[in-house]
């Protein structure tokens, strides 16, 4: 009795590990999946997104690259 209270393991049966994965499928089978339809758009979304951010981030990079350029570099 002490050594499964202090191993973790019940007298249920089944191995633990067997245990552990039907525990992972029966949580997946309550999700609520998205459909195809808003898997598309929200992806269409993040890559909108991304592009933006992107651009920005590198005109934002242009301009510090001439600034430290003209200013620190001198040139």
């Amino acid at each position: 009795m002490a050594k499964s209270a202090v191993t973790g393991t019940t007298t249920k049966s089944g191995s633990a590990v067997t245990r552990f994965f039907g525990g992972i499928t029966a949580e997946l089978k309550k999700v609520t999946w998205l459909s195809r339809r808003e898997a598309a758009y929200l992806a269409g979304v993040v890559i909108i997104v991304t592009v933006i951010a992107g651009v920005a981030l590198g005109f934002l990079d242009l301009g510090f690259s001439n600034l430290v350029s003209k200013v620190l570099l001198g040139g």
